[in-house]
């Protein structure tokens, strides 16, 4: 790392800091900014990534999607193109030295506004590449993402300098070594985009029972291409991938509405309590009722 992207780091570390005094994930002031701050090391969580640049500003920080894992440290930035179901590990955090993250979220549309601005190139593809990738920093992308942080501390900037240094995020990103897995998902045509259309059927409705034809229809793909492209996106089937969703809605559920997993099991989607628990205790390591009181204490 540079002398100038380690002052730089310095920086956004004090930022970071004097914005989130506690531990958990801090909404800025900044649109679809967001900064972490977590004091020790913590055990596997499930959660949905949207699309996004993440960055670990201290410590380090492991994400598993299905088999796939992808570790990043202040070194490097992560991207994720589409929704995804992940699973997320803080591997070094302390109270003298507490793990700090820094997370832009985006949509195709402010990618596509990118690419229709600039000369930066993004054809489609027959082939998808998974749409989550781990880079190394560079400098001319940290000295954005730095002015952004910026703003945290000058509100009256924000309405003007923030999507301008958002775009400028966005641009240098496409410009990197794996910019092409981003730009695919704001081009017209390409397989991922296709891909996308799916997940977020999915997503909205993701307690209803679908057929596979009518997701590769979705799609505009035949049923083989269809499923041969959706895991190469998400690593996951597209029966995986909702099982994921509805497990980790379920987890929720139970945890702020209701204990009742027969309940719970319904209302994500489920036909049968039994396939509910035995599914759950194989994400979560624990049946639905020893898992909740084991969150809880």
């Amino acid at each position: 790392m540079s002398e100038m992207m380690t002052l730089q780091q310095n920086e956004l570390v004090t930022i970071i800091e004097r914005h989130a005094v506690t531990d958990g994930v801090h909404p800025t002031a900044v649109p679809s900014l967001y900064f972490m701050r977590l004091s020790h090391a913590f055990e596997s969580k499930h959660g949905v990534y949207k699309p996004s640049l993440c960055m670990v500003v201290q410590g380090a920080k492991e994400v598993y999607l299905a088999h796939d894992r992808y570790r990043y440290s202040p070194s490097d930035y992560l991207v994720v193109s589409v929704h995804l179901p992940v699973t997320t590990q803080v591997t070094e955090a302390a109270p003298d030295a507490p793990y700090l993250g820094f997370k832009l979220e985006f949509t195709p549309s402010q990618i596509l506004e990118v690419l229709r601005e600039t000369d930066v190139q993004a054809q489609p593809t027959e082939n998808p590449k998974r749409a989550i990738f781990v880079s190394q920093m560079e400098t001319s992308l940290m000295d954005a993402i730095i002015r952004l942080a910026r703003l945290v501390d000058r509100p009256q900037d924000i309405p003007f300098l923030a999507p301008l240094f958002t775009k400028e995020i966005i641009y240098k990103t496409l410009q990197g070594e794996n910019g092409g897995v981003l730009g695919q998902i704001a081009m017209e045509g390409s397989s991922t985009l296709q891909i996308k259309a799916v997940i977020d059927q999915i997503m909205n409705q993701y307690d209803r029972a679908f057929r596979i034809e009518e997701l590769a229809e979705i799609a505009n793909m035949s049923v083989s291409s269809f499923h041969r492209h959706f895991k190469e996106v998400t690593a996951l089937s597209p029966i995986q991938f909702q099982k994921h969703l509805r497990l980790q809605e379920a987890r929720r559920l139970l945890l702020t509405e209701s204990e009742d997993a027969t309940d719970v099991a319904f209302r994500v989607g489920y036909e049968s309590p039994s396939q509910f628990s035995r599914e759950y205790s194989r994400m979560f390591g624990f049946p639905p009722r020893q898992d909740i009181k084991r969150l809880k204490t």
